[in-house]
């Protein structure tokens, strides 16, 4: 049983369920609310040299996910990170996460960026265990997040440092 990664373009056919199944997620925890201001995404966001949609397998099967997009010249913004139901808790989003930044730092970036919704506690945790900054309070309830003046997205910074990558690749 070896986990590898591999690089899709988010219209790869094997992923649209995938995809399907975590924005089904999303709508479970929040319905509607974030409809009002839907990102429009471009496919060319999420491909090389600039960005990047990776997939982790496991016997041939997409066991996780995720992707980052240019922010600005410097920041790459994380997007769709996902872990089948079946095996979370088992370190995979990290793993996930740890290779997007590996990859965004030969792609010349500094840092990363990430937004995760005010219902999930667990994308939270994860985001603090990989060394990212929270950009909000921690200390106050995620659900006053949804109120305004807020959008209901909780963010996140991390710098980037290429000689940890360096020695690692």
């Amino acid at each position: 049983m070896s986990d590898l990664f591999r690089d899709v373009s988010p219209e790869d056919a094997d992923l649209q369920p995938v995809i399907d199944g975590l924005f089904g997620e999303y709508a479970a925890r929040y319905g509607d609310y974030f409809a009002k201001d839907a990102e429009i995404e471009l496919t060319e966001w999420y491909l090389p040299p600039q960005g990047l949609f990776i997939v982790l397998e496991r016997d041939g099967q997409i066991i996780a996910t995720g992707a980052y997009k240019p922010l600005d010249e410097q920041t790459a913004e994380i997007k769709r990170i996902w872990t089948d139901k079946t095996l979370r808790q088992q370190g995979l989003a990290a793993k996930v996460v740890q290779e997007l930044e590996r990859r965004a730092v030969q792609a010349g970036y500094s840092q990363m960026y990430l937004t995760t919704g005010f219902r999930q506690p667990e994308a939270v945790r994860l985001y603090l265990s990989q060394g990212y900054t929270a950009q909000f309070d921690l200390a106050r309830d995620p659900e006053e997040y949804s109120q305004p003046p807020f959008d209901g997205r909780l963010r996140f910074t991390k710098t980037l440092v290429r000689e940890a990558f360096s020695k690692s690749a």
